[in-house]
């Protein structure tokens, strides 16, 4: 296998961790290459004297030296690379972190969304994971600290990966490209033991922004203890601000390793499938399953999970991945997607159909006959089948489930059902944190399709998550009582589900007066501190006794949430109830509470209680 030496860089720093020959650890399943890709003048935290230093050493204490002390400015002069000219624009780097996320607009051409992820940024955010890293994992002389990098089908993800490596190989430590990846295989990639691939991975990278719009792309970190969460993600952002590119741009070289590690992943999904079959080679044969990727990472699905266990999947439609998603989102919440995959079901008279969305960390079904399993439906389905396997335990979910979802968890299943809040890492957080205190807990699932299992290291991976109903399948075929997708929809026979469900956004204007200088934050509070004390006073409502998010209430055979977005100034309003005259009744008494609000838009609240 031929192997391309990087170029000599005018850096003390990257010459002596970038510049190397890798042809003694060539292995069949990996590719070398040299990564041409744009660079920076030395980072100037990086101008330091190397004399009698390891090369390691002297790493450490560079790295180590610009996470000491708080920043200036979280504002950094970062250019902007394009085939004609290089620009320099002001980034607000903290402006970048979405929860436990960082996203972005990588993509020019959407009015009033200018182009805030660069190149050069994300080489500052891979300089700056790399320093988070060394705190972490202290290396040692023996071996490199190792990141693996994968990315989903969007347009502008090979540029952003090329430009993450360069700051982590820039940082010293080796980098394994994974290509076209999803989430979930990116952070087993830090549990796998395999030489073979250079795994386990000391740290792992996800180049994805979910469902979001072709230009926007992002970043999600992991190390073997899971996801990193805000805290971390401020602190990568802290410190890529600190350390972004200030000079102009030349060229370099730089060496990184490539491999097929979803080989790897698939695998591991295919084997434990058969495991529940009794180590049958081809359960699922007989079986017509389809599958929709939405044009995102999941179409190796079918193909790679489904065909080998025998399966058949004609039918299957958008595989290919295509970052302008031409065909619908990628998003199990969204009807038209599960329009699309319920279409396909009739069509191919398949017994299921499989949905995933762009980076595979979130999935739904839909049964023979039409029926979805998204959202309340399939935590309830998930929570039968974990129930079955171990009885009593308790299931976290989201603040937004439906009481109808909490009495089939705890009078039909006999489980317990935790109501936290939003947000697929609090959900998963918290199943974790109740079994440290000693209360069991095996599923963490958000209605978004989000979900996560103890017995899958907590990771929120979609693609398991049809495995397990796979597992069901297989089960049933091996036992003799097979009857297609119905073992399926028989596990959620009982579930009352809501006659009238609707989310409403009421949007804070964050330059009205009433603000007066504060924040959308506590603006929001304060809403919904006057709700709560409104609705003590109000004999037809009543305030849920346990509740981690928002005001919710129960009243007229239903029940209202009114809670704070995470990350944006809006405060959605979910309603449920058995009519949509009763729905009514519910959305008067919140707009009776908050009309004194002036910064608080509610002309979509006003429109629904005037139908």
């Amino acid at each position: 296998m031929a192997v391309m030496s990087a170029m000599p860089i005018p850096n003390s720093f990257l010459a002596q961790h970038c510049q190397r020959n890798w042809q003694s650890n060539t292995k069949s399943s990996s590719v070398l290459f040299a990564l041409d890709i744009p660079s920076t003048r030395p980072f100037q935290v990086w101008k330091l004297a190397w004399t009698g230093m390891s090369a390691m050493q002297s790493h450490i204490i560079s790295m180590r030296g610009i996470s000491s002390g708080k920043p200036t400015s979280n504002m950094c002069n970062a250019a902007q690379s394009t085939n004609a000219v290089s620009s320099f624009e002001k980034v607000d780097f903290l402006k970048l972190q979405n929860g436990s996320d960082i996203r972005g607009v990588a993509v020019a051409g959407v009015e009033g969304e200018p182009v805030n992820l660069t190149e050069p940024v994300a080489e500052a955010i891979g300089a700056a994971f790399a320093a988070w890293l060394l705190e972490r994992k202290n290396p040692n002389e023996s071996r490199r600290l190792r990141v693996s990098i994968g990315h989903d089908s969007r347009i502008s993800a090979k540029k952003l990966q090329d430009a993450v490596s360069l700051g982590l190989a820039g940082a010293g430590l080796d980098v394994i490209q994974y290509g076209l990846a999803s989430t979930p295989a990116m952070f087993n990639s830090t549990l796998t033991v395999d030489e073979t691939f250079f795994c386990p991975v000391d740290g792992s990278i996800m180049i994805t922004a979910s469902h979001l719009p072709y230009n926007r792309n992002g970043f999600k970190f992991f190390t073997n203890a899971g996801g990193l969460g805000k805290p971390d993600i401020k602190d990568i952002l802290v410190r890529a601000a600190n350390i972004c590119v200030k000079e102009s741009i030349q060229s370099a070289n730089a060496t990184v390793k490539k491999v097929d590690y979803m080989a790897v992943y698939t695998s591991d999904l295919v084997a434990a499938v058969r495991k529940a079959a009794g180590n049958t080679e081809k359960p699922l044969e007989g079986f017509h399953i389809v599958v929709d990727a939405g044009n995102g990472a999941g179409g190796f699905f079918a193909g790679e999970v489904l065909e080998p266990l025998g399966a058949i999947t004609t039918g299957s439609q958008f595989l290919e991945p295509d970052g302008m998603f031409p065909n619908h989102i990628p998003n199990p919440e969204d009807k038209v997607a599960m329009k699309a995959i319920t279409k396909a079901v009739h069509e191919n008279k398949a017994d299921l159909g499989i949905i995933f969305d762009t980076d595979v960390d979130r999935s739904a079904a839909v049964d023979s006959s039409g029926r979805e399993f998204n959202r309340n439906r399939l935590i309830a389905l998930m929570s039968a089948i974990v129930l079955e396997e171990h009885p009593g335990t308790t299931v976290v979910t989201d603040s937004v489930t439906s009481d109808g979802l909490t009495t089939f968890i705890e009078k039909k299943l006999g489980g317990k059902h935790h109501r936290f809040r939003r947000g697929y890492k609090n959900v998963i957080d918290e199943a974790i944190r109740l079994n440290s205190i000693g209360e069991e807990s095996h599923l963490a699932i958000e209605t978004s399709g989000h979900g996560a299992l103890e017995e899958n290291n907590w990771l929120d991976d979609g693609a398991y998550l049809m495995v397990k109903l796979l597992n069901k399948l297989a089960s049933a075929k091996a036992s003799g009582s097979s009857s297609g997708s119905s073992v399926l929809t028989d596990l959620v026979e009982g579930l009352e589900e809501p006659a009238f469900a609707v989310e409403l956004r009421l949007k804070i204007d964050q330059n009205h007066p009433d603000l007066k200088g504060g924040s959308f934050h506590d603006y929001g509070e304060a809403v919904l501190k006057h709700l709560e004390n409104k609705v003590t006073s109000d004999a037809n409502l009543k305030k849920a006794p346990i509740n981690y998010e928002g005001v919710r209430v129960s009243g007229y055979g239903g029940w209202f949430l009114l809670r704070l977005s995470l990350h944006d100034p809006v405060l959605p309003l979910n309603i449920e109830a058995p009519s949509n005259e009763d729905a009514v009744k519910l959305g008067l008494a919140v707009l009776a509470a908050v009309k004194e609000f002036f910064a608080l838009d509610t002309l979509a609240l006003d429109k629904f209680v005037q139908q």
